[in-house]
């Protein structure tokens, strides 16, 4: 697969499931939604036409089951085409081409003590007239005999205790795979109970199973946006996997200081730290410690909070569990250890707060003196804590220090929402509903407070570098403040609905983004100046819930001036969909040049020992030429052409007719006169200077040497003669004679 279109079918509708049979080489079947009916769908069959041209309309459409659901896995085709069968709720349709028959049935609707009876899934034997079907209550149908409506039979196999997510049939339908919430693959062999066999701890819920068209291997999809491949055996391959998307990312975006990396949720009770350049997890981190039950309704703990120090030696993570009084919290306290390259356990804090944690930071300074680390947590129950490195005095504890609760602050019996520090960790803000008290983080002493009223503060922040006298504040009712905190007055304000208020750590920059109208847009700006300096509206359709700057390994050349506040860091958000995006500063033509497109092209391809004789040659005859000292101009207009490059590297099945490309070759390889090109120059250049050398050595021929010091490498450039021994002591004998007499004539 090269990747470049054949020819693209426009339908007209939404496009929601493909199918493409061998014995439909003509048509391929698609679920669009129905016309004038909501949430209603159906299935249809395309037909391709052979017509000229690379975009067509695809005009011949005719429906072949209504009301069908909109998953793909809830429609299968049986062997070799013959009839296909459509799931929904609890009914089943199945439709025969030949006959153009229609056959429905329908499971009871009761409920069960495992669940609803609805059909999940479907999917077809590929060698029998066999169709199986998974439910929400755990079980797995196998109907036959449906051809007949009132004679239909099915059986039933039962293992899963949650709904059955997906099913497919090995390639000679002797085995079953079924996958579900439980994480684990089930192998039904012969379809009995009885011989079945598991591959249990695959990571998370099961949404897709895949068979490769061979049958040796099988692929999973699973709900946290992994790939596992599974032998045929039911042997772990091994697993592809990006980003974990995770239920819920309550930690926020977080950078680790120490690799860069992009920590958030990952497994339940896990954090995730994710290689932005290489698309990779680098490790996940267990942070909950406890076995996660794969079971709807039950309170289990999870992860919510994060916070990394200013050098990553420190990580402090909150943990919760939901309970019907009071809820139960955690906050630990982990220290990077430099032997294992990973974080250990420091301090377990069981109810740091009666309530729940609603924000955490470090003070930001150098973590030199380990009596300046400070850790602030905010709660719903009015107050916030300060938390410093004690010794331990304890002899039989492992580590030398832990941490406890230093001091306590509360404004009003209101609740503390959010807290930062300023950039030299002098002044903590923290804001409390609709007041922003600042804070002395020497003394604790309450220096003065903020309110713009109406609305709770949503976000705060403080500015740095040159900006760093300017606290920065938005409401929940469409404010953003800036307030000065050496006039300790109002610097102004705008009307804007910011949901999220990120800082750039290396510059004075601060990015807000708002969501109005089922739009997100991205404003930029200096605290000192009120007029944003970048502005990109309606920048993406889904609302944006986190967003963070990472800085970049070496500051980037930018050419464009709107684009300069991502020099040293880039810009990422996290929609609501868990969709990780980002901003580039070069446009879609410069991040995909023809040369990084053949690059790319070249590096795919397979190693085979004509492409290393082949490299192993050019390299050798570059370092010969570099040996020699030779400045080698090569004339090589073929390579240069766009016509040559597009007959040599364009697939052939998509190249037009011989007779076309052919004066367009040709064309390609003539020189033009008018406007001679470098090379051509050079080449001049270069027979010049042979002419030229040609005629001196004439001229040395028939003329005295003028200069008895001038080399024979300075008269001839690059040609050296080499005399025989002989020539060389006849030399030496000439050099020695007297010539002195001759100066008497």
């Amino acid at each position: 697969m090269d990747g470049i279109p054949i020819k693209t079918f426009t339908v007209g509708s939404k496009l929601l499931a493909l199918y493409a049979l061998a014995s439909f080489e003509d048509s391929v079947f698609v679920v669009i939604p129905k016309s004038g009916e909501r949430d209603t769908f159906q299935l249809v069959s395309v037909k391709l036409t052979k017509a000229a041209g690379q975009d067509l309309e695809a005009k011949e459409l005719s429906v072949v089951l209504d009301g069908v659901d909109a998953s793909p896995k809830c429609i299968a085709f049986g062997r070799e085409g013959e009839y296909v069968a459509s799931v929904k709720e609890v009914n089943l349709q199945v439709y025969f081409f030949k006959r153009k028959q229609l056959n429905r049935f329908s499971v009871s609707a009761m409920k069960t003590k495992s669940g609803k009876n609805h059909f999940m899934c479907i999917a077809c034997h590929p060698t029998e007239d066999c169709i199986a079907t998974g439910h929400a209550d755990g079980k797995i149908r196998l109907w036959r005999n449906f051809h007949h409506k009132k004679e239909y039979t099915f059986s039933t196999l039962h293992w899963h205790h949650d709904t059955v997510m997906d099913l497919a049939f090995s390639l000679q339908g002797s085995s079953l795979l079924s996958g579900g919430v439980e994480s684990v693959i089930v192998l039904w062999r012969n379809e009995s109970e009885r011989q079945r066999d598991f591959l249990p701890r695959l990571g998370s819920a099961i949404e897709y199973i895949s068979v490769s068209p061979d049958g040796t291997l099988c692929c999973t999809l699973h709900t946290d946006n992994r790939i596992t491949i599974i032998n045929s055996n039911l042997r772990f391959s091994r697993s592809i996997q990006g980003l974990i998307k995770s239920t819920n990312v309550k930690t926020g975006l977080v950078v680790d200081p120490r690799t860069k990396a992009l920590v958030l949720n990952g497994e339940p009770g896990h954090l995730q730290f994710y290689c932005l350049q290489s698309d990779q997890q680098l490790f996940s981190l267990d942070i909950v410690q406890r076995q996660y039950i794969h079971q709807a309704g039950l309170n289990q703990t999870d992860l919510v909070k994060v916070a990394f120090s200013a050098q990553g030696e420190w990580l402090a993570t909150v943990e919760e569990r939901e309970e019907v009084t009071d809820p139960e919290l955690q906050l630990k306290l982990w220290f990077y250890d430099e032997e294992t390259q990973s974080f250990k356990l420091n301090t377990r804090i069981s109810m740091p707060h009666e309530d729940h944690i609603t924000d955490m930071c470090f003070r930001d300074i150098d973590e030199v003196e380990d009596e300046s680390l400070i850790l602030v947590t905010t709660g719903s129950d009015c107050v916030f804590k300060v938390w410093v490195m004690v010794e331990d005095t304890d002899p039989e504890a492992q580590q030398s220090v832990s941490w406890s609760c230093d001091f306590v602050g509360s404004y009003h019996n209101y609740q503390a929402t959010n807290c930062c520090f300023s950039e030299d960790g002098s002044l903590l803000a923290v804001s409390f509903e609709e007041t922003v008290t600042v804070w002395d983080s020497v003394t604790w002493d309450l220096k003065c407070t903020f309110c713009y009223s109406p609305g709770k503060i949503r976000n705060i922040c403080f500015g740095r570098l040159t900006c760093s006298k300017y606290l920065i504040g938005a409401t929940d009712h469409g404010f953003l403040c800036c307030w000065n905190l050496l006039t300790c007055a109002l610097e102004w304000s705008a009307y804007l609905n910011v949901v999220v208020l990120q800082p750039d750590p290396l510059s004075e920059h601060i990015a807000a983004i708002s969501w109005l109208s089922k739009d997100s847009s991205l404003f930029v700006f200096k605290p000192n100046e009120p007029r944003p300096i970048y502005i990109q509206r309606n920048f993406c359709k889904e609302k944006i819930q986190l967003a963070v700057f990472v800085p970049r390994e070496e500051p980037e050349t930018i050419g464009s001036a709107k684009y300069l506040w991502l020099r040293r860091s880039q810009l990422f958000f996290l929609t609501a969909t868990q969709e990780l995006i980002t901003l580039s500063t070069k446009s879609l033509e410069e991040r995909l040049t023809p040369s990084s497109k053949q690059l790319a092209v070249e590096e795919s391809l397979p190693v085979t020992p004509f492409s290393l004789l082949l490299g192993k040659h050019r390299r050798h005859q570059s370092q010969e030429d570099i040996d020699l000292g030779k400045l080698v101009v090569r004339n090589k207009p073929e390579q240069d052409s766009p016509a040559v490059k597009e007959l040599l590297h364009t697939p052939a099945h998509v190249l037009p007719s011989a007779s076309f490309l052919c004066p367009v070759f040709i064309n390609s390889l003539l020189i033009s006169k008018e406007n001679p090109s470098a090379e051509e120059v050079a080449d001049e250049v270069e027979m010049e200077s042979e002419k030229t050398e040609a005629d001196s050595d004439e001229e040395r021929d028939v003329t005295e040497m003028e200069q008895e010091d001038t080399s024979p490498v300075e008269l001839l450039g690059e040609i050296t003669c080499k005399l025989s021994k002989s020539q060389e002591k006849e030399l030496r004998k000439l050099r020695k004679m007297d010539y002195s007499w001759i100066s008497a004539f």
